[in-house]
């Protein structure tokens, strides 16, 4: 029953947003973010924590004014994503930008696959449609699935609008390998905390678990990592930020091999985080442990 109700939410809050249209929800979307920062304050007490441990330079009003651009970003996210069933491809391809189109054909034309990996980061639903568009190539999304199976079904609708395929995390890793040495493009985040036990990083100054699997994939199949974020510009459209991760003079021990490379795709990440940190999902606990 909770999650019918939920899903009902979910999907009447989508109708609003595409009666509304695209331009005003986002506008509107500070409403929101405000109602969820100081009215129902959902986790904002681990974003605070979060961002006190990321950035211990910053006093307490900047450490707010992030937090509530947290929030903000994620309610604009959240509305850019339930304005996809109204969304045309030509609207989708005008909302980002990319300049580094050639790139990421260069290294798939090498016919190893491609590992595009992104992060909880600007509009992270659109990094995998709009590249797959403007290849004009399919792209396999992994996905997890959430609590509320409606509301992930509904999001997989979305996901394979325009072509795209998904593969649920956890189900068929097999399936993961064989798209990429069948030489696709396989589409993945993993910025959020790993396992316990998982290997430990340096990420934005702390000690943090990743998790392996993109870095493990690339040296069991050779396939390039490709990081790619879209960054939110004052008009609510996207750029880009594409970077390959470089996998030469890597350790010969592999433990310290998928260690190094973990590492270099966090370091990454930890660049445009600390150049826009509102934009990145401060909602999880990620140094938990």
């Amino acid at each position: 029953m909770q999650d019918r109700i939920e899903y009902f939410l979910f999907i009447s809050l989508s109708y609003i947003v595409r009666l509304l249209g695209l331009s005003l929800s986002q506008r509107l979307s500070y409403l929101l973010a405000a109602f969820f920062y100081f009215i129902v304050p959902i986790r904002k007490k681990t974003v605070k924590e979060n961002l006190q441990k990321a950035f211990p330079e910053y006093n307490k009003a900047k450490i707010n004014k992030i937090a509530f651009g947290s929030y903000a970003s994620f309610c604009i996210t959240l509305v850019e994503i339930l304005y996809l069933p109204s969304m045309s491809k030509s609207e989708l391809e005008s909302s980002v930008s990319y300049t580094d189109i050639p790139l990421i054909r260069g290294k798939y034309n090498e016919g190893k696959g491609v590992i595009f990996l992104g992060a909880h980061f600007g509009n992270w639903e659109y990094i995998a449609l709009t590249v797959a568009v403007q290849l004009d190539i399919p792209i396999t999304v992994i996905v997890k699935s959430q609590r509320n199976t409606l509301v992930t079904n509904w999001l997989d609708k979305m996901r394979v609008k325009w072509g795209n395929k998904i593969v649920t995390l956890g189900i068929s890793i097999r399936q993961v390998y064989k798209e990429l040495r069948e030489k696709r493009i396989v589409a993945m985040v993993a910025d959020q905390r790993g396992p316990s036990d998982g290997i430990r990083i340096n990420f934005m100054g702390r000690k943090a678990s990743v998790f392996a699997g993109p870095a493990l994939l690339a040296l069991k199949t050779g396939a390039p990592i490709i990081f790619g974020v879209t960054i939110r510009q004052p008009d609510y459209s996207y750029k880009t930020a594409i970077e390959v991760i470089s996998m030469e003079d890597l350790p010969e021990e592999e433990e310290l091999r998928i260690a190094e490379l973990s590492q270099r795709h966090a370091s990454v990440l930890e660049k445009y985080i600390r150049q826009f940190p509102e934009q990145w999902f401060w909602m999880h606990k990620r140094w938990k442990y």
